[in-house]
């Protein structure tokens, strides 16, 4: 892909999408950071793929059931509960 794939009415659009208010000048100047950065991507396609996937490893812990904290126990310091329950900020 070349710089002349982008033309200043590519940019003028995404600036326009993003809210961004471009004047003549950086409009120039991202059309030739926008073509500079397709050609990177361009580049990608010279990456050659790997043919498999490596092994994954746990390395984890395995779950166990263990023993948890009774209701009273978890709410002992929360700073509000409710009928038994957590009680927290309200979202809007």
């Amino acid at each position: 892909m070349s710089e002349s794939d982008v033309d200043a009415g590519d940019v003028r659009h995404v600036a326009e999408l993003a809210r961004v208010g471009l004047d003549d000048e950086e409009v120039d100047e991202f059309t030739e950071q926008f073509g500079d950065v397709l050609a990177y991507f361009d580049a990608l396609d010279d990456v050659p793929e790997v043919e498999a996937e490596p092994d994954l490893v746990n390395v984890m812990r395995p779950d166990e059931v263990e023993e948890s904290l009774d209701r009273e126990e978890a709410l002992e310091n929360a700073p509000e509960t409710e009928d038994g329950f957590f009680k927290g900020p309200k979202v809007s």
